[in-house]
């Protein structure tokens, strides 16, 4: 069956585009003229030709809470009966972010020109590629409100997990950063005084006091050059690790964490099935769905593990043995997995899969935070203490000296 891209008018005038499958142009016109719709053009359709590039996106990114709210404006104008073009015109006009909107108006332009809303956002190249796959979906299908809205209930899911998981972060990164300052605070500005003070004694220093009073002054002769360099190393990691062999050397590296590595293995899973159901769900095939869910990930090592399951699955192995062979997904996902394939709702299974996971990573998130904060207090006990006693140890052996 080839794939044909229909322009047509309902009974309303309303003027809809869509992806349909036919044996030929005359068979795709004779159905849909025998439901009462008008037809303007039947053009075979180029099977990938944009959103092949969707699935590289070009780096740059959108607002993700914005494009959320477009979405629920743009599904609420379909609902209500207006034509993807008048929609997208009322939308494009009224948008605050100024890159959404840049984006907006190309794909309106690319609409104007005839092209399907699938391969319009594809040529922006900044899209989700599940959301241009989700579009595609619903081209398809016929059902573009329906496959919107789920992509609209994934998106809350995943924001709302992320917000979750950046808040339980955010108390002890400012707290880190907290004992950062303290730190050196007193190693480059009250060490390098007292070291001034006890030069103007003739005094033997305690061995502590002599490092302490050795790393403030240099430190403090360095502060700035060392300010710069961390700077510096900080974007040279950031710039390394966008690299796809960067990427896949951290990857690696966090897989190695004992605990940590677990727990971000488990968050990749649950981000991989909520994508790969949501896929399902709106009637992508499994194997389009695995190569959109597979680019959706931001983890190197995943993406080439589930490149070699694709291929397992094109050759006709089931989905849970493909997945098993990379060796590398939790034992439980995959029999969770095997159990939705052998009773036909694999959809629904990795909607579990993903909830299950995605609970399980906000406790072990918790419990390790609130293991965490006290270390990083006991931490910074320690060292405070270590840097009152070795300041004024000096003066405590002077005042022995002086009272004997």
């Amino acid at each position: 069956m080839a794939e044909w891209t229909l322009k047509y008018a309902d009974a309303r005038g309303a003027i809809h585009q869509q992806v349909a499958e036919a044996g030929s142009e005359r068979e795709l016109r004779d159905r849909y003229s025998q439901q009462g719709y008008l037809i303007y053009s039947i053009k075979p359709r180029i099977e990938g030709k944009g959103v092949a590039g969707a699935l590289r996106p070009s780096g740059k990114k959108i607002n993700t809470e914005k494009f959320l709210i477009f979405n629920q404006q743009f599904v609420t104008l379909i609902r209500a009966g207006l034509p993807i073009l008048k929609a997208l015109d009322l939308l494009a006009d009224r948008l605050t972010d100024p890159k959404l909107s840049k984006h907006i108006n190309g794909v309106r332009e690319e609409i104007r020109n005839g092209a399907l809303l699938s391969d319009a956002f594809a040529k922006q190249g900044v899209f989700p590629p599940i959301y241009v796959t989700s579009v595609l979906a619903g081209e398809r299908s016929g059902s573009l409100a329906e496959v919107l809205e789920r992509f609209i209930s994934y998106q809350k899911l995943s924001l709302s997990v992320r917000k979750k998981l950046l808040v339980s972060l955010l108390y002890p990164a400012v707290l880190v950063f907290l004992v950062v300052c303290l730190i050196v605070f007193l190693v480059t500005y009250v060490v390098p005084n007292f070291a001034v003070l006890y030069a103007t004694m003739d005094a033997q220093l305690p061995a502590p006091t002599r490092i302490l009073i050795a790393i403030g002054t240099t430190a403090r002769n360095y502060v700035i050059l060392g300010f710069v360099a961390l700077v510096g190393a900080i974007f040279g990691f950031r710039y390394w690790a966008r690299t796809p062999a960067g990427g896949e050397r951290i990857d690696r590296f966090l897989l190695k964490i004992p605990v940590a590595g677990e727990v971000w293995l488990k968050y990749q899973v649950a981000q991989f099935s909520r994508v790969l159901g949501t896929l399902l769900i709106g009637g992508i095939p499994l194997l389009q769905a695995l190569d959109t869910a597979a680019d959706s990930l931001g983890t190197q090592v995943l993406k080439k593990v589930l490149s070699s399951a694709v291929k397992l699955v094109r050759e006709g192995q089931a989905l849970s043995q493909s997945l098993r062979k990379t060796k590398i997904f939790p034992s439980l996902s995959l029999d969770m997995i095997e159990v939705g394939e052998s009773t036909g709702a694999l959809p629904q299974m990795l909607t579990s899969v993903a909830e299950f996971y995605e609970e399980d990573v906000s406790n072990s998130v918790t419990a390790a935070l609130s293991l965490i904060e006290p270390v990083i207090m006991i931490v910074m006990g320690i060292f405070v203490a270590f840097v009152l006693i070795s300041l004024y140890l000096p003066i405590f052996s002077l005042a022995d000296s002086v009272h004997t």
